[in-house]
């Protein structure tokens, strides 16, 4: 029997939003587990268009950050696209990084704390229609754990495969047991049969999360530490050209997914088996474009 499919990224860039619209129906009409949809370009008004424009695939933000607007904001919103769509979205929200703070022009307070009351105060509206469910962008234990308490689910974005049974061993064992609690891993892929050439993709990619602390200071915590102990010091210096190399092949396997179709859809079992839920492919291709890297997955994954 074969695995089911993965969920994948989708981001609708400016001058190509009704097309992607189209991408997403094809995804739909594939089987795919669901629809990822990240910061970029306002990913509410993504999922807006995404519940008009499909009919059965779950899809979710990936994440909203939670400082972007008002919490009555989000909960008027959320609970449009929750009823417009049946009940089919997915309210993934974070508190984001440094960069994105400074970008909003907002002074965050402490993580789990503001995650907390955010969660608490968008479940406190009852009278505005049913509300979807809540995941949090999760990576280091103690998020794990309030995602097991307060959400509806949790997803990680650049999980390690190889720590990722220590990290779901926070959960409380019937969050764990309960097929309803949404476990995803975001996790950026290339597919190509030039096995060189798709790791240097993941690694300009993968380059912009190694230069934010939390993400360091995770992969540390699963045992990276000479990587990121090495890039910490080549940003201190000033020395950012010099963070790909740091990122080495044994993160690169188990952090992301890339190589010929076959050895993709192997990696995709394994995160399974690690425990992962639903895997999102977060497709890239060595030219950048979209729609290229889609295109590699729907072939790597057609009847």
């Amino acid at each position: 029997m074969p695995s089911p499919l993965a969920a994948l990224n989708l981001i609708a860039t400016p001058g190509q939003r009704r097309a992607t619209l189209e991408v997403a129906r094809e995804i739909e009409r594939r089987g795919f587990a669901g629809i990822s949809v990240s910061s970029s370009f306002a990913n509410m008004a993504q999922c807006t268009g995404l519940a008009f424009a499909t009919e059965r695939i779950t899809f979710a933000t990936a994440i909203a950050p939670i400082y972007a607007q008002t919490v009555e904001e989000f909960a008027h919103g959320a609970a449009y696209i929750h009823e417009i769509s049946g009940g089919r979205f997915q309210f993934g929200i974070g508190v984001a990084h440094g960069p994105s703070h400074v970008r909003m022009g907002v002074t965050p307070g402490k993580p789990l704390a503001d995650i907390r009351a955010f969660v608490a105060k968008f479940k406190s509206y009852d009278n505005i229609g049913g509300l979807p469910p809540v995941i949090l962008a999760t990576l280091r234990k103690r998020m794990i754990a309030l995602a097991g308490e307060i959400a509806e689910g949790m997803v990680f974005s650049g999980g390690s495969r190889a720590h990722m049974a220590e990290s779901l061993a926070v959960l409380p064992a019937e969050k764990r047991a309960d097929p309803a609690f949404f476990i995803g891993n975001r996790i950026r892929t290339c597919i190509s049969d030039d096995i060189a050439e798709a790791k240097a993709v993941l690694r300009q990619t993968m380059s912009h999360y190694a230069d934010l602390p939390y993400y360091r200071n995770y992969w540390k915590e699963a045992g990276y530490i000479e990587e990121m102990t090495a890039i910490e010091a080549a940003l201190a210096a000033g020395r950012r050209d010099e963070v790909p190399r740091y990122l080495t092949d044994r993160w690169l396997a188990d952090v992301t997914l890339f190589g010929p179709a076959a050895k993709v859809r192997d990696g995709l079992d394994a995160w399974r088996e690690a425990g992962i839920r639903t895997p999102v492919v977060v497709p890239l291709s060595p030219d950048g474009d979209q729609n290229a890297a889609l295109a590699q997955v729907f072939a790597a994954f057609a009847d």
